[in-house]
């Protein structure tokens, strides 16, 4: 997954603005408690810090890669 998509997936799920405040202030235990963007910087690849931020909200899976589905046209 490129960073590009990502972002398309967060924007999708939560919305553009909260998506932004979400990956600046979320700590995502399983990725040693860094925020969404920590994880990102620090190379940890963005399908990891994307489902794994799923996982955190339970974001349902028929919800996890709608745009990446759409994208490649599932």
């Amino acid at each position: 997954m490129r960073l590009s998509e990502f972002w398309q997936l967060m924007d999708q799920e939560f919305g553009p603005a909260y998506a932004r405040t979400l990956a600046a202030g979320h700590a995502l235990h399983a990725l040693g408690d860094r925020t969404v963007l920590q994880a990102v910087e620090d190379g940890v690849p963005v399908r990891t810090v994307w489902t794994t931020l799923c996982d955190d909200l339970q974001v349902p899976e028929e919800r996890r890669f709608l745009a990446d589905r759409k994208r490649r046209g599932a």
